[in-house]
Parts: structure tokens; C-alpha cells; sequence
């Protein structure tokens, strides 16, 4: 099979730190931190009392009041994103073969908010009190239904679930039907809304989450010394992945070629990364492979770096061994996590953070990894500390590490 040449034609972004590609591209440069006191609920009891959410969002804006009574938060975002995606790319749905044309999009927890929400009326008024459309708000798939319903695509359709690698695995999952030839264009990405009292308890009590109550804004701070855990962060992204053939025929501007491809498992643990980090070497050398060049090619890795003590270490190991632990090769390629300011979207991580990459060959600019005020030892790589740097960017790679040892790595290349 001939393999074809695979693009990103349009892109969608609802973050913390901005609704829309372009304010979310502003919020990275100017290192804006998304993370704020929850205003959902009343977290005074909780370890972690803040967040990244997405505030003043207006989802009335984009769907009519049937849709909002009956979709989870997080269903939302996906849709919406997806739409912004498709517009961006110049779509003209009367004009194209919607059999050609499918959906891969995920999500890590799905509507954990109507599932909050559903569950305290069951335990106040019993069985009754639970909503009709209570199990489609909560499962994860519905987000990849919603955007085929509403605009008649009709290709393969389906939802990713693999934790924190969830959008990646959809792109990957996107890229390889197109490869086979199964569509033409694919619509594909992630979305999340688990700020609620039952899933910051659960992670907070795991303690995964980061308490720096008295100063939320410094409190995601990747490989910083001090780092003490991860900051909960809620929104999506969404990709219009297309032919090259398919997008030059439609006159769609082109931000990157999706070049390489990588996944592994680590085997290892329930959540804790292999702490060698073994597992995101061999995804990060298949994407590699799959992209036909060397570490020493890359421009920019936007990593995982979530803001924990164990996972940050591994994912470095992972990193310098990629490069045979060349202390010269790793000084020319910047290193940066983008969670610092927007915080960890689980299953729309990915996603997100492979716009910040799109973006960065767009603009030839590194977004910052803020909030490094001590820079661990152990962390003696070229990272791009509190301030965005301009560079030449042409490959750039990107990784998404979930809970189960599942990793996922994907290189964009510059047209």
C-alpha cells in the first residue's frame, strides 16, 4: 500500500486560557495561567480547591436550548470544537460526500458531570428523579455521534477512551483510516469536563492533584523542583485531518503534515509511569520511524509533563535516551509543557496540546512551560522556561501518556 501524504487542514479549541485558536495561541504566548478557585461547587472541604476551567463560557452561543438540556458539558465542547474545525477549513457540507467523510472522537471520562448530577438526584428521590437521557449524557461516545448527527457524516465514527492519550489515540486512529483509504477526510480530537466533587475527590485523594491553595496560578509548575501534582483542567480540541490530494482539490489551508505515528504500552503499573520511562521510548522511536527521521530532526517535543514528581522524571529519562543521552543533540531541540498554563484536560490533553504544536510551526514559535521558578536537577534538558522563544520549527513531536500505561506520540511536519 502506497503510503499517502496526511494533513491538518482545520483546527478548533475551547481551553482555559482561551475560547478559539487564536485567543488560546495568545493566552500560550503571553504565559497565561487557566487555573482558578472551582466555582462549580463548594470545594472548601477538598485537598485541591482550584482548577483550570473554562470561564464565561457561553455554549448558547453555538447550540440551540434543546441540545444544552440534553448534552453533558463535555459533549459540548466536542461539538463545538468540531465545528469550529470544520470551518475553519473551508467546509461546504452540501458540495461533499459525507460517505467519506468520519468522526474519531474521544473522551477519557465522558459527562462526568451529568453523572454527578444524575447520581445526587437518584440518592435524594430515588430511581424516578433519574433523567431519560442520563446514560447518553454520560458515555464517552456520544460527542463522536453528536458531531456525525448534526452534520450528516457518515464515515467511520467512533469514540477513543484511554485516559490522558485519548485524543492522541483518535488522531492516530484518524490517521490510519485515511491511510487505508477508508475516508477521505476525518474529523477527530477530544474533549473533557470532569471538574466536578466526585472526580477532584478521587484524584485528589490518589494524590495526583496539586494543593497549592494560596497560589493556584503557580501551582502547575513542570520541572520545577516543587512540583506536587497535577492541576485539573477542562475543555477540547478538535482537527479537520484530511489527503493532501483531498485539501489541495478544496483550496484548505494546510497547517502541518501529520508525519509520524507511535504507541506502546509500559505494563508496568495501574498509574505510575515505567520510571525509565521504557514505554515512551519505543512509542517516540516508532513515531520516528513511521516520520523517516531522527531525534536529531526535531525542532520542538511538547511533552506530557504534567506537573507530577514521578511522571515528569520518566518522561525525561524517556527523552534523553531517545537522543542516546547526547547532551549536545538535546541542547538544540526546546522541550516545554503547555499544562503549565492550561492545566491537565485528560482526554482532550492531546488534542489541545497538538494545536499548541500546529501553532508553533505556524507562528516558528515554542510556547513557554511557566511557573518554572527552581528547575529540578535531575531535569538537565533544554527546557523553555516562563518565556516563549522564537526558533526555525520544522518537525515538531508530541506525547500523551495515560493512566494504564498507555502511550501515544504523534510528529507534525512542516509544509
Amino acid at each position: 500500500m502506497q503510503r499517502k501524504t496526511i494533513v491538518i487542514s482545520g483546527i478548533g479549541a475551547i481551553t482555559p486560557i482561551g475560547e478559539g485558536v487564536d485567543a488560546y495561541w495568545e493566552g500560550l504566548i503571553n504565559g497565561k495561567s487557566g487555573a482558578v478557585p472551582i466555582s462549580g461547587f463548594d470545594a472548601s472541604e477538598y485537598h485541591c480547591k482550584f482548577a483550570c476551567e473554562v470561564r464565561n463560557f457561553d455554549a448558547a452561543k453555538y447550540l440551540d436550548r434543546k441540545s444544552l438540556n440534553r448534552l453533558d458539558k463535555y459533549c459540548q465542547f466536542g461539538i463545538i470544537t468540531a465545528e469550529m474545525a470544520m470551518k475553519d477549513a473551508k467546509f461546504h457540507l452540501p458540495d461533499m460526500d459525507t460517505t467519506r467523510i468520519g468522526v474519531v472522537y474521544g473522551s477519557g471520562i465522558g459527562g462526568m458531570i451529568s453523572y454527578d448530577e444524575q447520581f445526587r438526584g437518584y440518592m435524594s428521590g430515588g430511581p424516578r428523579r433519574v433523567s431519560p437521557f442520563f446514560v447518553p449524557q454520560m458515555i464517552p461516545d456520544m460527542a463522536a455521534g453528536m458531531i456525525s448527527i448534526r452534520n450528516n457524516l457518515r464515515g467511520p465514527n467512533y469514540a477513543t477512551v484511554s485516559a490522558c492519550a485519548t485524543s492522541l489515540h483518535a488522531m492516530i486512529d484518524a490517521y490510519m483510516i485515511l491511510q487505508h483509504g477508508m475516508a477521505d477526510i476525518m474529523i477527530c480530537g477530544g474533549a473533557e469536563a470532569s471538574i466536578t466533587p466526585m472526580a477532584i475527590a478521587g484524584f485528589g485523594n490518589m494524590q495526583a492533584l496539586s494543593t497549592r491553595n494560596d497560589s493556584p496560578e503557580t501551582a502547575s509548575r513542570p520541572y520545577d523542583k516543587d512540583r506536587d501534582g497535577f492541576v485539573m483542567g477542562e475543555g477540547g480540541g478538535a482537527f479537520v485531518m484530511e489527503t493532501l490530494e483531498s485539501a489541495r482539490a478544496r483550496g484548505a489551508h494546510i497547517y502541518a503534515e501529520v508525519a509520524g505515528i507511535g504507541m506502546s504500552a509500559d505494563a508496568h503499573h495501574m498509574t505510575a509511569p515505567h520510571p525509565e520511562g521504557e514505554g515512551a521510548v519505543r512509542s517516540m522511536q516508532m513515531a520516528l520511524d513511521s516520520a523517516g527521521i531522527t531525534a536529531a530532526q526535531l525542532d520542538y517535543i511538547n511533552t506530557h509533563g504534567t506537573s507530577t514528581p514521578l511522571g515528569d522524571i520518566a518522561e525525561v529519562k524517556s527523552i534523553k535516551k531517545l537522543y542516546g543521552n547526547s547532551t549536545d543533540a538535546l541542547s538544540k531541540v526546546n522541550i516545554s509543557s503547555t499544562k503549565s498554563m492550561t492545566g491537565h484536560l485528560l482526554g482532550a490533553a492531546g488534542a489541545i496540546e497538538s494545536i499548541a504544536c500546529l501553532l508553533a510551526i505556524k507562528h516558528q514559535t515554542v510556547p513557554p512551560t511557566i511557573n518554572v521558578f527552581n528547575q529540578d536537577e535531575e531535569i538537565d534538558v533544554n527546557v523553555t522556561a516562563n518565556k516563549a522563544q522564537e526558533r526555525s520549527i520544522s518537525y515538531v513531536l508530541n506525547n500523551g501518556f495515560g493512566f494504564g500505561g498507555h502511550n501515544a506520540t504523534l510528529i507534525f511536519k512542516k509544509i
